[in-house]
């Protein structure tokens, strides 16, 4: 498996913001703004602008304008994480770790 350290570096940020700061409760977290990156990528483009976007459509849409790269991401994971592996509850490793490698690109490119 290759390594990527810068990667590996957002991932491990990540994963620490939402341990230490978001504040977990059972399967929901208490403070929604450490989970909210796509949002503030798009505030930082869309400025006074912004709008909270209201489905993963309008988050298409919109990414689909700024960042096509990040948008094959975003679509990816959510495809394999959200559909396949919360929705259809897939059994596949293989599936879940293309859906955690598709976030740590986009996380990538957000941080």
């Amino acid at each position: 498996m290759t390594s990527y350290p810068e990667i590996d570096r957002y991932l491990a940020n990540a994963r620490e913001i939402l341990s230490t700061k978001a504040r977990k409760d059972g399967n929901e977290y208490l403070d929604i703004k450490y989970v909210q990156m796509v949002d503030e990528y798009l505030k930082k483009k869309e400025g006074i602008k912004f709008i909270k976007p209201k489905s993963i459509d309008d988050y298409r849409i919109r990414l689909r304008k700024y960042n096509k790269t990040l948008l094959s991401y975003l679509n990816e994971a959510y495809d394999t994480l959200h559909l396949a592996g919360y929705y259809h509850g897939t059994p596949s490793v293989r599936t879940i770790k293309e859906g955690l490698g598709a976030t740590t690109k986009m996380l990538a490119m957000i941080g």
